[in-house]
């Protein structure tokens, strides 16, 4: 079926499944000891690919560590094929080592699960295929995970070939020699036509101040569409940094800097807005949720290609199921051209001051910052290369103050549950699904929660350059409420630790440096782009400064619109 990845943590009871992955020829395995770190390698990987990698593990524990990226993965309607071995019946429930409850293990996170029996001669053989067939139809048609619980007896290695085996296997004598699945699953649902197009366009027509929000999307392709529509509607598209039109792109209609932007009274008192036009999944910023909350328009569009229900403020007023390409496609048509909206003057207007204050102010810093890093990294990454964002301060410092100007690369990061666990398993599963270097942008309290996942790097073929933003603890938290309880907030929230990385990348044999201003991490980075090893690159900050500089930044802002 053109599944080829196979992550494999090591164990006895999935050791059938094992020697299937190492007799096969067409298999591409790989091995990690650690699944947790195991199953987000294999969510990177089916991110950069859009095709399901396979998951293998024993049983007990080993199964339950895959569920942090089983629930990421769900949330990121990414496909995933996971196979669990099991014990059999007789030794559930009985106390038995190595046994838990496996069936269900995963909840609602998964699309479809079974529980398959022990093998046996009763058995017809095409249950087996018909089952697996089904499976990777599923994920692949729902987007989502799907969950094979295998139970084994022993003995756990390879059967010998008899009589009785050969003609229990006539049934699928066929697919033995077919280069094909056994049950072949064809469906139209990618190019179903959209309802009532002219009914949706009307609508969109009826708004008068509008403006297009975009999350994450398919490509290139749809990003280039999304542009055309905006001309057409003379929108402002305000798009988050996973969608792939915030770096290398430079459209005056794009507004590069909406979060700050969002933020300051200067702006959003100038601004009307009677529609939305979503595309895509969520955005980061809180800024843009708050003022849309604030705006309430009366029309709340969203486009986006799964059943589920993305709209945490309540307003979405229609809901369409569909690949962005082809609504685009489908009702652009049919939408009267206009003007440049007066939002769009006004924002673009902004975005171009903000441009040019924010490269001012950080080209005026010596000493290494997170915005500064993060634009300096959006001006130097190469094209034919990835950027992997952390969750908390990364993700919003490159959507915040990347340089536009900079090279179109392709951008992912765990935006499904949010969470700081497996980034950098999860950005190694990247790299090797795109199949080349990729750069990841990770806080420090993340990079010592996955520090096992360095040890995938050795295996890579390409490198994975790794920029450490180490404040000494949890820096978001200094931007939220929570940071005026003075009684607790650094024991609780603020987290602070005194380590660094330079140890843990000599322990795993990667390349590493520490620059101490910005001509030096420059240098530093330019060097690891063009290095076959992986690096870590880390940067020490201050919590305290990069409150105070990411807030005097706002207020320049602030004073060069006034």
């Amino acid at each position: 079926m053109g599944v080829e990845y196979f992550c494999v943590a090591p164990g006895s009871r999935s050791s059938p499944l094992v020697i299937a992955v190492a007799q096969n020829k067409k298999a591409k395995p790989f091995v990690h000891f650690d699944e947790r770190g195991l199953a987000f390698h294999a969510m990177g990987y089916a991110a950069a690919t859009k095709k399901p990698a396979v998951l293998i593990c024993t049983s007990g524990t080993a199964a339950a560590n895959f569920l942090p990226a089983i629930v990421e993965a769900s949330k990121k309607k990414l496909p995933l094929i996971v196979i669990t071995a099991d014990r059999p019946p007789e030794l559930r429930q009985t106390g038995a080592v190595q046994t838990i409850d496996q069936v269900g293990l995963f909840c609602k996170y998964v699309q479809w699960a079974v529980d398959l029996p022990c093998p046996d001669m009763n058995i017809n053989p095409a249950f087996v295929l018909t089952t697996i067939d089904q499976a990777h139809y599923q994920a692949l048609r729902h987007h989502g995970v799907v969950h094979l619980n295998c139970m084994f007896r022993p003995p756990l290695t390879l059967a010998k070939t008899s009589d009785d085996l050969k003609n229990y296997l006539k049934p699928i004598d066929r697919w033995g020699v077919a280069k094909t699945a056994y049950t072949d699953y064809v469906t139209g649902f990618e190019s179903v036509a959209l309802p009532a197009p002219k009914k949706i366009a009307s609508r969109l027509d009826a708004i008068k101040n509008g403006m297009i929000v975009v999350g994450k999307i398919a490509g290139k392709q749809e990003a280039d569409l999304v542009i055309g529509l905006s001309e057409r509607l003379g929108w402002p598209i305000l798009a988050d940094v996973s969608s792939g039109l915030r770096l290398g792109q430079p459209h005056e209609n794009l507004i590069h800097y909406f979060d700050p932007l969002l933020g300051l009274e200067k702006i959003t008192s100038q601004l009307k807005v009677d529609g939305i036009l979503h595309l895509g999944g969520r955005v980061t910023s809180q800024k843009y949720y708050d003022f849309i909350l604030k705006q309430a328009p009366a029309e709340y569009i969203m486009v986006i290609n799964h059943a589920l229900r993305n709209d945490p403020n309540h307003q979405v007023s229609l809901r369409v199921e569909s690949s962005v390409g082809n609504f685009i496609e489908t009702v652009i048509g049919l939408i009267k051209p206009r003007k440049p909206s007066a939002n769009l003057k006004i924002l673009s207007k902004a975005n171009k001051l903000a441009d040019k204050t924010i490269e001012e102010f950080l080209s005026r810093q010596d000493k290494p910052s997170e915005p500064s890093i993060a634009r300096a990294v959006s001006q130097m990454i190469p094209e034919d290369s990835g950027l992997f964002l952390s969750n908390s301060m990364p993700i919003r410092d490159m959507g915040n103050y990347a340089d536009f100007k900079g090279k179109f690369v392709k951008v992912n990061g765990n935006r499904g549950a949010s969470g700081i666990d497996g980034i950098i398993a999860s950005a190694a599963g990247y790299a090797k699904g795109l199949d080349k270097p990729v750069t990841l942008m990770i806080g420090d309290l993340a990079a010592l929660h996955d520090m096992n996942s360095l040890a995938m790097l050795r295996d890579l073929s390409v490198p994975l350059v790794i920029v450490v933003l180490n404040n000494g603890g949890g820096a978001i938290f200094s931007f939220l409420p929570i940071a005026e309880f003075k009684e607790g907030f650094e024991k609780f929230w603020g987290t602070p630790h005194s380590y660094t990385l330079a140890g843990v990348a000599s322990t795993f044999e990667l390349n590493y440096s520490q620059p101490m201003d910005m001509a030096h991490f420059k240098k530093a980075y330019a060097q690891a782009l063009k290095s076959q090893t992986s690096t870590i690159i880390e940067i020490i900050t201050s919590r305290e400064e990069n409150l105070r500089l990411h807030q005097s930044l706002s207020q320049t802002i602030l004073e060069r619109l006034s």
